[in-house]
């Protein structure tokens, strides 16, 4: 991106307004010269510092992303598929029904 953020002179985005707008992005907005994202992702940072996806907001929203997200790193997806990883030879495109009554 070829926007400055003002309070972070080094951060370059092409979206300045998702800086501290309360959700963590990814990317170039998850890094020290853009502050983790103005703070948004401190606490994900934190919990799960080796965890690389694209929306860092779906780790623990409550459904089972799978995929990238159900890593260890990622915490199981941030214990959303503790569940469906009882069934570790079931392979389904939408992990977040598995269990949803």
């Amino acid at each position: 991106g070829d926007c400055v953020v003002e309070g972070y002179p080094d951060c370059h985005v092409d979206n300045p307004s998702l800086i501290a707008d309360g959700e963590c992005d990814e990317g170039d907005y998850n890094t020290e010269e853009c502050g983790w994202d103005g703070g948004d992702c401190a606490e994900f940072n934190t919990k799960y510092p080796g965890c690389k996806v694209h929306k860092p907001s779906s780790i623990g929203d409550g459904e089972c992303d799978g995929g990238e997200s159900n890593t260890e790193e990622c915490g199981w997806d941030g214990g959303d598929c503790i569940g469906i990883n009882k069934y570790p030879d079931c392979k389904v495109d939408e992990p977040k029904y598995i269990g949803d009554g």
